[in-house]
């Protein structure tokens, strides 16, 4: 179905619709207090089309003025060991791959600021974050660091002088007209010629692949694949140094630096556009079954009275439930973020809890919203006595010990 909207990353009209919902939260992970202000939040319209000239995907519904991002937007995934991990690991690796040692760095939506305090701990760096979701009761920047958030987005009209390193992790994808946005960074940089950039978003090419519909939600308005991201990069005036994939394929991670002359160079990785074109069609042909599946399974647990939680308050948890409607038959939603808990999923009003709330209620079935934690999870869930059965969402199967065990070593 041939959509009547402008490639925000290309430019081109060729954009072809593969997926719609309506009704959906606006936001996600904004901290809803009370289950009836989590049901009767805004809500607003998804219409995913892809472009045919550039592959990049973009929801054509989306309205940004239903958009709210404060000092309530609770985004950060720093309780996780396992996220934790990555986390010090990429910062390390970039540091020792950009010789990021006493430089300054800009770090464009820096949520709590987590990520920017490890690459100016490691490196000895100077750094300034820019996130309107920045709360100074959870910076914790030490004496004498150099380390500063302003709670604001990053726009044109900001001087930072000179910059070493940009960073931006996980928030193009809620930025609307991304080429306008990337090519007023690079503008930014003119006369910078070395400065290296930084961008990770999720991967489309995943989220189509997996039919992972959990994994489709308002705030994010703008899908890249390695090839359309790539592509993005390279109109707006970078040299494109490295793209890939990292946290079991979930991110999708591109380093760049701005041009100063026009390289007629690809990487493999952007030879894509036949892939994405076809896995959004088989996105279109295939979701509607996935749905139907989990709500049958779904289904059969609530009839044979077994108590059902997800592991996982965030976004994907708000995509699943409200993607399959359940208002009811699933009470709680666990999440091991404290700042989380007591509050009310986005669209559907299940009640956030601790883990340590599961040695009373004593679940059942746990679904595990987020496969890469399954090995944390189980972990957690043995140390309380717990043994119920563990669903991955993108299995829609049990996952055995002797695979979570595996994982726990590696992890």
């Amino acid at each position: 179905m041939t959509v009547d909207s402008v490639c925000w990353s290309c430019g081109s009209r060729d954009l072809v619709g593969f997926y719609e919902m309506s009704g959906v939260p606006a936001h996600s992970v904004l901290q809803m207090p009370t289950c009836e202000r989590a049901v009767t939040y805004p809500k607003g319209d998804i219409a995913l089309g892809i472009c045919r000239a550039c592959g990049f995907v973009e929801n054509t519904a989306f309205q940004p003025e239903l958009t709210e991002y404060s000092e309530n937007y609770e985004e950060t995934q720093g309780y996780s060991e396992t996220f934790n991990a990555f986390h010090a690991n990429l910062a390390a690796v970039l540091v020792e791959r950009y010789n990021l040692r006493g430089k300054d760095i800009v770090e464009i939506g820096s949520g709590k600021g987590d990520f920017l305090k490890l690459l100016c701990r490691v490196g000895g760096n100077r750094g300034i974050g820019f996130d309107p979701a920045y709360v100074p009761e959870r910076g914790g920047v030490e004496p004498g660091e150099q380390i500063e958030f302003i709670d604001d987005f990053y726009s044109a009209k900001v001087s930072v002088g000179k910059v070493d390193f940009i960073c931006c992790k996980m928030t193009l994808e809620h930025i609307q007209r991304t080429a306008e946005f990337v090519r007023m960074l690079r503008d930014s940089l003119n006369g910078q010629p070395e400065t290296t950039v930084f961008f990770q978003v999720p991967d489309i090419r995943r989220v189509l692949s997996e039919l992972a519909f959990w994994d489709v939600y308002y705030e994010h308005c703008s899908y890249f694949s390695a090839g359309s991201l790539t592509r993005l990069f390279r109109r707006c005036g970078f040299d494109v140094i490295e793209v890939k994939t990292d946290y079991d394929g979930q991110y999708l991670m591109i380093t760049a630096r701005p041009s100063v002359t026009l390289h007629a160079g690809m990487l493999a990785e952007e030879d894509d556009l036949a892939e994405i074109r076809e896995l959004a069609s088989r996105f279109e042909r295939l979701t509607g079954d996935k749905l139907r599946d989990w709500k049958v399974r779904l289904q059969e647990y609530l009839v044979a009275g077994s108590r059902i939680v997800l592991w996982g308050g965030g976004s994907k948890g708000v995509a699943f439930l409200t993607t399959l409607g359940i208002t009811s038959g699933i009470e709680y939603v666990v999440d091991i973020n404290p700042y989380r808990q007591g509050m009310f999923m986005a669209g559907t009003g299940q009640e956030i809890v601790s883990p340590g709330f599961l040695r009373g209620y004593q679940p059942d079935v746990v679904i595990v919203m987020n496969p890469i934690y399954r090995a944390e999870i189980r972990s957690d869930l043995e140390l309380m006595g717990l043994s119920p059965e563990l669903i991955l969402v993108t299995e829609g199967m049990p996952a055995s010990d002797a695979n979570c065990s595996s994982l726990r070593s590696s992890a």
